[in-house]
C-alpha cells in the first residue's frame, strides 16, 4: 500500500474505532435505541469508505502490476473472490435494488 494511502486509512480506522467506542458507551448508558442505530449506521459508512479506499489502492497497485506482468486471469480471479467480502460492491444498492 502506498504510504500516503496507508496513513489516510490508518487515520480513518482510528476514527472509526473511536466512534465504535462512543457507541459502546451509548449502549452501556442505555441511550435511546434509535440514537444508537443512527450512530451504528455512521460507523458502518465509515468502514465502508475504508473498504472502498483499500479496494481502490488494490486496483491501482496490485491489480495494475499483475496485469502488466501478464497475470490477468489470476488477478481477476483473486479480485472476484475478494469482492465477495465487500457488501458495498456486491450487496444490494442503498435503494434496495440489485447492483
Amino acid at each position: 500500500m502506498r504510504e500516503a494511502d496507508k496513513k489516510a486509512l490508518v487515520n480513518r480506522l482510528r476514527s472509526a474505532r473511536g466512534h465504535v467506542d462512543a457507541v459502546l458507551r451509548m449502549v452501556e448508558d442505555d441511550t435511546y435505541c434509535v440514537d444508537v442505530m443512527k450512530q451504528l449506521s455512521a460507523v458502518q459508512g465509515s468502514l465502508e469508505a475504508a473498504s472502498r479506499a483499500v479496494l481502490r489502492n488494490h486496483l491501482e497497485t496490485c491489480v495494475a502490476d499483475a496485469m502488466r506482468s501478464g497475470r490477468t486471469t489470476e488477478i481477476v480471479d483473486e479480485l472476484m473472490q475478494a469482492l465477495r467480502f465487500d457488501r458495498v460492491t456486491t450487496g444490494p444498492a442503498r435503494d434496495g435494488t440489485s447492483p
